[in-house]
């Protein structure tokens, strides 16, 4: 993954290969202590009632939380997600939804990130709280 400072164009064309595509993430600000990105809820992101589908919160919470959290443990190894707990608080049909993710903590073996996603009129719809384990050790990765 390009490092902090990258453009972040550059970015989200890398990371937005398969569902990051689905979704329409556009990542515009990248750095070690914060990462921000917007996309444009449409109807393919609905639930059957027509509104935009909570999981695509969660989704996103987790991407910018594991972004963020890689680029602030850099070189040293990967980090993965072990929880995500996201809160809903507005629905949400149409607009453009800004995310950002910030540290709560960043360990030797964990980190904890806040994302917060708002609305065009700076209305918290979703947030959420994504806790990493900082693997140094890659190769152990899916090795049971």
């Amino acid at each position: 993954m390009p490092g902090a400072g990258a453009d972040p164009a550059e970015v989200t064309a890398f990371l937005n290969r398969g569902f990051g595509e689905a979704i329409g993430l556009e990542y515009t600000e990248l750095s070690a202590d914060r990462v921000r990105a917007q996309w444009k809820v449409t109807p393919a992101l609905y639930q059957p009632w027509g509104i935009m589908h909570g999981g695509v919160h969660c989704a996103v919470i987790e991407s910018l939380a594991s972004v963020a959290a890689s680029l602030w443990f850099g070189d040293r190894g990967h980090v993965v997600g072990v929880n995500n707990n996201t809160d809903f608080l507005r629905a949400t049909r149409d607009g453009v939804l800004f995310a950002e993710a910030t540290p709560v903590h960043r360990g030797r073996t964990q980190q904890l990130w806040l994302v917060t996603v708002t609305d065009e009129q700076d209305k918290l719809v979703a947030r959420g709280q994504v806790r990493l384990q900082n693997i140094a050790e890659t190769s152990a990765l899916g090795n049971g």
